[in-house]
């Protein structure tokens, strides 16, 4: 699915890469929808591992760690020759429009997903360390939009321009040292 996306994706596709008999395909899954459900479970897993590495380390004041978490995410996305997005905004591209079950799960893993960001921030907002014109909810909101859209530009491009522009203007702006 990281490759040929959902639709491109078939369960003749699948099983080959396994190399596994169709049938078995079927054993495990109903359709190729909760197939993709189970993807996207295993994928958001390793998502959360990630925010945790980055937001729980209180080495780093919270707005360290926001950084952090992003130069994680580079990272990883450079490793992948930055060919590969986040598979969690690339079926809300392509699969949310025609599944609702995995609309419904990727609204879910985005709300779950903005929390800890929002505590970091609210942290960040206490310590002020950055402006609290908005919300910590709003800004986790924009933080992670943003960044999916800059993944989303990264793959286009195949370079990290898109993240790099991204966190340069976040970081002097919206998310500002205060003085």
């Amino acid at each position: 699915m990281f490759r040929t996306g959902y639709n491109g994706t078939s369960v003749r596709d699948v099983t080959a890469a396994a190399n596994a008999p169709q049938g078995s395909f079927t054993n495990h899954f109903r359709s190729k929808e909760a197939f993709a459900s189970e993807v996207l479970e295993r994928y958001f897993a390793y998502t959360r591992g990630l925010v945790a590495q980055a937001l729980d380390d209180t080495s780093l004041t919270p707005r360290a760690r926001l950084k952090r978490y992003l130069d994680i995410i580079t990272g990883r996305l450079e490793s992948d020759g930055f060919s590969r997005g986040c598979l969690i905004g690339d079926l809300s591209l392509e699969a949310s429009g025609s599944s609702e079950v995995l609309r419904t799960r990727l609204a879910a893993i985005f709300a779950e997903w903005r929390a800890p960001f929002a505590a970091c921030i609210a942290k960040a907002q206490k310590s002020g360390e950055i402006s609290s014109d908005f919300e910590p909810e709003e800004l986790a909101e924009f933080l992670l939009a943003s960044w999916q859209g800059a993944i989303l530009r990264l793959k286009v491009e195949r370079s990290p321009a898109p993240l790099e522009r991204f966190k340069k203007i976040a970081f002097h702006t919206v998310f500002k040292e205060l003085p």
